[in-house]
């Protein structure tokens, strides 16, 4: 794993782990709230995660980006899938998202050489 890739995880639930601990009830609500968008229903998980990906990529929220690369890939997401995800991102988004699909793409070579290296 590179350390980027660890600190990322790391830090990500360090904060979340104070912010529920510390929240409000109306913070928990919507951490769980976000929870149970995620897992399947009438569309399936993966399905919700490419959703998920594509919007945080034009919202250009790199650490949703990151997180819904690692759950697509913890989902068997194919590169081929992965990138068709990335032509939707940007044609809605427009030109202004490639800073995010390039780190996307790094991220998803960091995750490939993980995968290789386990």
């Amino acid at each position: 794993m590179t350390d980027k890739l660890r600190e990322f995880r790391e830090f990500r639930e360090r904060m979340n782990r104070r912010i529920l601990d510390e929240g409000t009830t109306n913070t928990k609500r919507f951490f769980a709230l976000d929870t149970a968008c995620y897992t399947g229903g009438s569309l399936p998980v993966k399905t919700k995660e490419f959703m998920g990906l594509a919007a945080s990529i034009v919202l250009r929220c790199d650490d949703c980006v990151s997180y819904h690369l690692i759950r697509l890939k913890e989902e068997g997401a194919t590169n081929a899938e992965l990138f068709e995800a990335f032509d939707i991102a940007l044609i809605v988004g427009g030109s202004i998202v490639i800073p995010h699909l390039r780190r996307a793409v790094d991220l998803l070579q960091q995750l490939e050489n993980e995968k290789e290296g386990a």
